[in-house]
């Protein structure tokens, strides 16, 4: 699962596969992020990715030891420097936070508090056309996190994301991923 075409943009510091699980850990000061209140771009956070294709559903269950001030990890899409979507869970102000930053030329960000669950987190990123629909799993039902606008033509990869913007040495474990064919839910 974890060779099957996939590359690191940015590899960590360390790469290490335990019971088939991925287990990972980031550099120092490590994030994606462009331009917006901040007024910096940075592009050096860790994403193991492969093609995602125009539509799909790509699918993550991650774990990671959360503690300072914006770890994160998650899933990301990536078409180019001005085009990429990261989504996952956001250690902010020592609570978790599901959070989703969409990039179109300058980022944008939205959070929302969330109790983690023990197993960590399952969460889902849909492209359709020129839409993102970001899920995570509650643990009865998928709650929607985001849908925004992205470009139909912007081809991307997509693949499992960790980054920690105030240090080094997050340990995320990444249990499992999945990129298939676009499930047919609806977004309401």
């Amino acid at each position: 699962m974890w060779s099957d075409g996939m590359v690191w943009r940015n590899p960590p510091v360390s790469v290490r596969q335990h019971a088939g699980a991925l287990v990972v850990q980031t550099g120092f000061e490590t994030d994606y992020w462009r331009e917006t209140f901040y007024g910096f771009t940075h592009d050096n956070g860790h994403h193991l990715a492969r093609p995602g294709g125009p539509s799909f559903t790509a699918e993550v269950h991650f774990s990671a030891g959360y503690q300072a001030q914006y770890d994160q990890a998650g899933l990301m899409l990536w078409g180019d420097e001005a085009h990429w979507v990261k989504t996952g869970i956001e250690w902010v102000n020592g609570q978790a936070h599901v959070a989703c930053v969409v990039t179109r030329g300058l980022s944008d960000w939205s959070q929302m508090p969330v109790d983690l669950p023990s197993e960590g987190l399952r969460l889902r990123l849909h492209r359709h056309g020129d839409a993102i629909w970001v899920q995570y799993w509650t643990g009865k039902v998928w709650r929607m996190v985001r849908l925004a606008h992205f470009p139909e033509e912007v081809t991307a990869d997509v693949g499992p994301m960790c980054c920690s913007p105030s240090r080094a040495g997050l340990e995320v474990t990444f249990h499992d991923f999945t990129l298939g064919a676009l499930e047919s839910e609806k977004a309401y």
